[in-house]
């Protein structure tokens, strides 16, 4: 059997790896880096695997009326259609012919003769049957759960919290392009001057709306920028750099980022800090490759002399770390991840009501064990990237009614963020700034 390397075809491998489990970022980057693509063909692979994922709830529902009930199809064979379909749905530029003809190559290099003939045989179907009109389902749940190819679970729980219009909005955004978007490292440099850099690079440079010190790029991937390889920059997203504002880091100050893999936002706090002031930020993960992750994350950044990473569960520094020892903390707490969905699209599809509910419960005992590690007057930032209330608004109510000695602060950013909020916490959706979902609240410990 010839190995077939056509950018489709690497397309329907790391689909079918991502359906075995495999996070498809990761994945995709793995693909990419191990075949010499020009940047054309690089862009066409991204583009199959993350519309396909983005996409697969809808996608099914299309195939699955020209497959035999209880008919076995295997895995590759049936990403190979659903890519087709994508391309042929999705992709306005893509030849019909180029689809279907790749398509069924594809099954005749990697299959044998029936399976060349079965997904002839669907292609040839679907376009002689035309594909069922989704706008027809009455089900309102199932028809948007189906047309933004979001389960119907994650459809209901978000216009009971938002309403109806907020949450189409969501549901509109949810499977466009995320922005690529960087945070300057001012411990290094002047925003001015990585501004200045960047352009020279040929990168065009939008200041942040969301983030203090932040740019987005267009034109190129700011890993190929020369301030990228001095550390002068790092990619992160915008939302996600809020939590460190909402801190009010002073240069002397001792800080713990309990849950810091891989460091991006440990690296935002040692910015801040000066480690002749005795700055410091201690920064926990429960896996020693995670803590390995942020200690080459704090050296590409030059601020390995203000972190100190330790491979530990935040739940259990009670026998480790001194009370009251910290003048703010940070838990960016583990979560369901669904503020990501541009970046990482499985994700919709991997969670249940059952694991939010369990995330809520691992999201409370961390703050609770590590909220006694702060001192008096100290702050304690709690943040998500996701937009579940359940993890985030019930999980601030909790808190507060069990810890009296913690009060609510109002969230201060840079930018000042939806200032004319009447709620102390932040709530950041996909559709409000065009960044990722994420929530930020702010305690202040009153003795």
């Amino acid at each position: 059997m010839t190995k077939n390397t056509t950018p489709r075809a690497l397309a329907v491998e790391a689909l079918t790896r991502v359906a075995n489990g495999a996070y498809s970022n990761l994945q995709l980057e793995t693909t990419l880096e191990s075949h010499n693509l020009s940047d054309v063909d690089r862009r066409f692979v991204t583009n199959l695997v993350y519309g396909t994922i983005q996409h697969q709830l809808t996608l099914d529902y299309y195939l699955e009326g020209f497959i035999k009930p209880n008919q076995k199809v295997l895995p590759w064979v049936k990403m190979t259609l659903l890519v087709a379909l994508y391309q042929e749905i999705y992709l306005d530029r893509v030849p019909k012919r180029a689809i279907f003809n790749e398509a069924i190559q594809l099954a005749k290099d990697r299959g044998h003769e029936g399976i060349r003939r079965f997904v002839t045989g669907v292609l040839h179907a679907i376009d002689r049957q035309g594909l069922p009109d989704i706008s027809q389902i009455k089900d309102p749940i199932k028809r948007l759960s189906l047309e933004y190819s979001v389960p119907e679970w994650l459809v209901t729980a978000v216009q009971e919290q938002v309403g109806a219009d907020k949450a189409l909005s969501i549901l509109e955004t949810i499977n466009q392009p995320a922005a690529q978007s960087v945070r300057v490292n001012v411990a290094m440099a002047t925003p001015e001057e990585v501004r200045q850099s960047l352009e020279d690079q040929g990168y065009t440079v939008t200041p942040s709306v969301v983030a203090g010190n932040a740019f987005r790029l267009d034109d190129k991937a700011a890993n190929q920028s020369n301030v990228f390889e001095t550390g002068e920059l790092t990619i992160q997203d915008e939302s996600a750099m809020l939590p460190v504002e909402a801190l009010q880091v002073r240069p002397g100050d001792q800080v713990l980022d309990a849950c810091a893999a891989p460091g991006g936002k440990t690296t935002q706090i040692a910015a801040l800090l000066d480690a002749h002031s005795g700055g410091k930020v201690t920064a926990l993960d429960l896996h020693p490759k995670k803590v390995t992750l942020i200690e080459k994350n704090a050296e590409r950044m030059h601020v390995a002399d203000r972190v100190d990473a330790v491979a530990l569960d935040a739940r259990k520094i009670n026998d480790k770390l001194p009370k009251k020892e910290f003048d703010r903390i940070l838990v960016d707490a583990p979560c369901s991840g669904l503020g990501l969905i541009r970046r990482k699209p499985e994700i919709r599809y991997e969670k249940t009501p059952a694991d939010i509910q369990q995330l809520q419960r691992v999201q409370l005992g961390i703050l609770d064990v590590v909220s006694e590690k702060l001192k008096p007057n100290g702050i304690l930032v709690y943040s998500t990237c996701t937009i579940l209330d359940t993890e985030n608004g019930e999980v601030v109510a909790k808190f507060l009614a069990s810890h009296p000695d913690f009060e609510s602060m109002r969230v201060e950013t840079s930018q000042n963020v939806k200032g004319d909020r009447s709620t102390d916490t932040l709530n950041i959706y996909p559709d409000d700034f065009d960044s990722d979902g994420f929530f930020v609240s702010a305690f202040r410990r009153k003795k």
